[in-house]
Order: C-alpha cells, then structure tokens, then sequence
C-alpha cells in the first residue's frame, strides 16, 4: 500500500503548527512537527501580527518536517480570514495590521455611507463583522503606496514561491468577491476607493501555486510545490467534517465558533440578512452558510486574566472538572455582545453583562466557567435553530470539529440546548482538510468531498454526546 505525505501550515488566532499529513488506502494520519504562539501585539499605530516571527516559525517548521519526512511533496497553508499584507516591488509595506484593531470602527460608517449594508450582502452574502477586508482597506492608508494585497496564507505562499494568488474560499470573506459569480466585484472597490488592481488573480483549492524560492528550498531542504488548500482555516475545517447525513450542521469551534450548515446554493434574503448569517465559499464550490460566534476566546481569555492576577498558571483541564460538577443553573450572558471583542480584563466585562440582566456573577472560578461555556453552548444552539428556520433544512445531528471538541463539557451544554445528538471531532479538522485537499491534487486522496469526508469518519471515529432528558 502507497501512503503520500504532504506538509501542513496550520495557522490560528493564538497558535500555529506544521504537521506531516500521510494519505493512502483507508490512511488519514497527521504528525505534529511543531506548534508555535501567535498573538496580537501591539505598535505605535495599533494591534498588529507579529508577522517576521511567523513566517520564521513556519520556514523552520518546514525544514524540521522535511528531515523527519523527506518523502514529503507539497506544502498546503491555511489561516484565519480577512488580514492582509501589502506588497510594493514585492516588499511587505509593514506589519499585517490585526483583526481586532480599533481602526476598523472609521472604515465601517464610511464603507456604509457609500454602500449600505443591505446592498453589500446582495453583491457579497457577508454577515456583518466590524473587522471584514473591505473595512480595514478603505481606512488602511497604505493602500496607495502598495502594487498588491495579499491576505496572510496568500501571503505566506507568495514570501515561499514568488506568486501573488488569491485563493477563492480566503477571498470571500473579504467583502469584495461577488456571492454568485465568485469573482472579484471591481465595481465596488472602485467606489469604495480601494484601487482593484491591488486584487490578484483568483485560485481554487488544489491549484498549484508555484514551488518553493530556490533559496527557500535550500533552506527547507526540497524543491516542493505550495499548493492551494482551503486557505481560510474554516474551509479546511469543514472540507474533513465527516457528515454523512445532508441535515447535518457544524460547528468549527476554537477561538471562534464558526456554527452553520454546507449548501449548494446562496440565501440571499433580508431574513438572513438580519439574522447576520454569511456566506463563504467552501472547497468544491459549496457554501458555508454560517454565523460567527464567539468561541473558546471567552474562556482562554478569562484564564489569562486569573494567571495574571494569580502570577500563577491555571490547570485548565482540573477547572473545567470542577465547572463540570457545578450543581444548580448558572447565569447566561450574550457571549457575542461586542464589549467582549477586545482583549483584556474578560472575567470583568462578563460580570459586567450578568449584572446588566440583573443576574449576580459567580463568585467561584468553576461556576464562573460553567456560566462560559453555558453561554457559548446556549449561542451555539441558537446559531444551529435559526441556520435550519433560514435554509429550510431541518436539522437531525451536530458535528464539533476543532478544539472545542476536546472539551466535553461545552460538547454536552450544545447536545442538551440544541436537543440534538453532538459527534464530537476531529480536533485536527482544519489540518486534515488542508491535508486532503493538497494529497487530491497529487492524485492520493478521493475526488469528491464526501469520499474525503468518508476516508476522516474511518479514520477518527468522533464522540458521541446525546442530549440529556
């Protein structure tokens, strides 16, 4: 039997990692290589990535992945959506600036006074978010001074190859590619004052990009092709959601919960609208017909502000026992009100919601935690019932891929507030999908994504999680 490895660059919101993918007959494995923090840091101009340390982080993590597997032969990169680099005679201008920034405020109410955002979700099928390409350009000063902009895995394959693509699933979540024709909306750039000629050539996930720089290679140890994935994270992700049945949901849960349903076809009406659900194009054309919730950002946020206060780590795995064993209801909050976007004193804002529902926030760590994960679960179930109402799809399972399968408790609060039987994992969804896509366009891996999402429900049985009585 013939098994095929390809390279992963897995990129998220706190953390990234590069992993040895095997494919072959009934084989689907992964290989950690190297994880590595990533993070928001902050300059004189605002909240920006530290960009040089990634790209390092992953050229090493490259090099180490081809000593341990030198069979290795290609290289998929996929990563959080909507941050851009900026290109001038093939130099990065500065540092990509962060999602989060407070400069996204400005480019909201100017992008709407030219085109509301009623018209936007007609060209786009974009759920409102604050932080979305389009806002960031039309307020990025920057803009006249670049030849292109790139978003990060764009980027990154662009530092490794010298080719400036933008892969179509990435691109979609930048406000500028048309919902239906999936190709760049020229006409509303030019309005908006963002030069369309800052947009490249459009890819699909399985296109090769180009092979590695000659000095890349020699550094890396191959001449390998970069290959394009599912490049934004969530693509890949639900690209190895292994759904058999066609009312399935998903939910891609880690920083953020990416909650909702695969379609063949756009709804585009002023319900959906309203109820902020999004359209991004997912791998083979599909879409992902989801909302954004606020993930495990509440709960890891929330650690890192009692390790401060303690001087001391938190054991994550002993609190959320404890939260588990919690007796009793514990108070809900909104866990997608926008106070809680921001970094910084999390268990202080949470509190501070509570008391504004006239509720008193727990004094104990674990049913502080317990009334997290409740709050993340009850919005879960909430995004899964208006995503079946919207669709006309009725809804009979629930798929939990990512990090937040790992933990039984939040995977238990959805089952039990969405009334429906949760099949928790893979934790490695997004790798996996980056991985089958690549071992496709190399002929090692089935042609269709239900045959792909086959080969992952052989491979990592999930776990169950029934709703209780």
């Amino acid at each position: 039997m013939t098994v095929r490895a390809v390279a992963a660059v897995d990129l998220g919101a706190t953390s990234g990692r590069v992993m040895i993918g095997r494919v072959g007959d009934g084989v689907l494995e992964l290989e950690l290589v190297t994880r590595f923090p990533n993070g928001p840091v902050e300059r004189e101009d605002g909240l920006h990535w530290d960009f040089a340390a990634l790209y390092e982080h992953i050229v090493e993590g490259l090099a180490q992945a081809v000593r341990r597997e030198p069979a290795i032969e290609s290289i998929g990169i996929d990563s959080w959506a909507v941050d851009y680099g900026l290109l001038a005679g093939g130099e990065l201008l500065a540092e990509p600036f962060h999602y989060r920034d407070e400069r996204t405020a400005r480019g909201v109410e100017e992008v709407h006074a030219i085109a509301p955002f009623a018209e936007l979700y007609r060209r786009n099928g974009l759920q409102f978010l604050p932080f979305n390409t389009l806002y960031q350009y039309r307020v990025d000063t920057r803009l006249a001074d670049a030849d292109v902009a790139l978003l990060i895995p764009d980027l990154l394959a662009f530092l490794l190859t010298g080719a400036r693509v933008a892969e179509r699933t990435n691109a979609s979540t930048t406000g500028l590619l048309g919902v239906e024709s999936g190709e760049w909306d020229t006409e509303l750039a030019d309005r908006l004052g963002i030069p369309s000629a800052l947009l490249p050539t459009l890819v699909d996930p399985g296109a090769v990009i180009g092979e590695l720089r000659p000095e890349l290679a020699d550094r890396i140890g191959a001449t390998l092709p970069v290959i394009a994935v599912g490049s934004h994270d969530t693509a890949s992700a639900v690209a190895a959601v292994p759904m058999t049945s066609p009312s399935a949901a998903y939910i891609s849960c880690g920083t953020w919960g990416l909650v909702g349903l695969e379609l063949s076809d756009p709804v585009l009406t002023d319900a959906a609208r309203d109820a902020n659900f999004t359209h991004e194009l997912g791998v083979d054309g599909r879409y992902r017909f989801l909302h954004n919730v606020t993930g495990l950002w509440l709960l890891s946020e929330t650690v890192r502000a009692w390790e401060s206060e303690d001087g001391a780590p938190v054991d994550l795995p002993e609190l959320l026992a404890a939260a588990s064993a919690v007796d009793g209801t514990v108070p809900l909050f909104d866990a997608n009100d926008p106070s809680l976007n921001a970094p910084g004193d999390m268990p202080g804002r949470i509190a501070a919601l509570l008391r504004a529902t006239g509720a008193e926030p727990p004094t104990d760590r674990a049913a502080f935690a317990r009334s997290i994960v409740e709050s993340i679960a009850a919005a879960f179930a909430e995004a899964i019932a208006t995503a079946a109402r919207l669709s006309g799809r009725p809804i009979d399972v629930i798929h939990l891929v990512g990090g937040g399968s790992l933990n039984a408790l939040l995977c238990q609060a959805t089952a039990d507030r969405a009334g429906l039987t949760v099949l928790a994992g893979p934790v490695e969804a997004t790798a996996l999908g980056n991985v089958l896509v690549q071992a496709r366009a190399l002929g090692a891996a089935p042609a269709t994504l239900e045959e792909m999402r086959a080969l992952v429900a052989a491979t990592h049985a999930p776990r169950r999680f029934t709703p209780h009585p």
